[in-house]
């Protein structure tokens, strides 16, 4: 977005939660420095304390499930829709193909948005086209491109909890997706059919 608008027309908003690390709000402050644009901080804890309270009682002696883990992304879809009406901003939705595609994004939450930018990009092509943005300029932290993907929505939280590796997942994606292949025809063309099961399964 700066690269095509110019920084001066970029905001980076950073949203942190209990469980976002102190290593993603500072990889997230080096990148809009590098980028040179408007960069805020919107701490999500106080209205995700306050409507834990709300659902308490309905919620009594239930575990912790995605429903929680939801909330937090539908808050900061809430926060920066709720923006884009104040100032006249558009907000662009991070979701990649990988994650759209299995259902690993949040309803309201980080689907909201008004231009889905990497839609119908591949998680794996999403980090060659950053390195490749890297050489250009460097302005993508290191550690972004290197640490495990995780949506840090609760603790410990890594992206392969419930699906394969991006790198074992894009190609089986391909064959589904834009291919048009059956499990079988996937399984005949060599990725293991168990895998091709599981992945079809979270398209569906």
């Amino acid at each position: 977005a700066a690269d095509a608008l110019g920084s001066e027309n970029v905001v980076g908003v950073a949203l942190p939660s209990r469980f976002t690390s102190e290593e993603s709000v500072i990889d997230a402050k080096d990148l809009a420095d590098r980028l040179r644009i408007d960069f805020r901080i919107i701490p999500i804890e106080p209205p995700f304390k306050t409507m834990l309270e709300v659902l308490s009682r309905d919620f009594a002696g239930l575990p912790p499930s995605a429903a929680e883990e939801n909330l937090q992304a539908r808050i900061r879809g809430t926060l920066l829709m709720t923006m884009s009406n104040k100032f006249g901003w558009l907000v662009l939705t991070t979701g990649n193909k990988s994650e759209i595609s299995t259902g690993y994004c949040t309803l309201y939450g980080d689907t909201a948005g008004g231009f889905a930018v990497i839609k119908d990009i591949p998680k794996t092509i999403v980090y060659r086209l950053s390195r490749y943005r890297n050489t250009v300029g460097p302005v993508i932290p290191d550690r972004v491109l290197e640490k495990a993907p995780t949506a840090e929505l609760r603790a410990n939280q890594k992206d392969t909890d419930s699906r394969p590796p991006y790198d074992v997942l894009d190609p089986i994606l391909k064959k589904y997706v834009e291919d048009d292949l059956s499990v079988g025809e996937i399984a005949r063309s060599g990725q293991d059919r168990k895998l091709a099961e599981q992945v079809a399964g979270l398209v569906e």
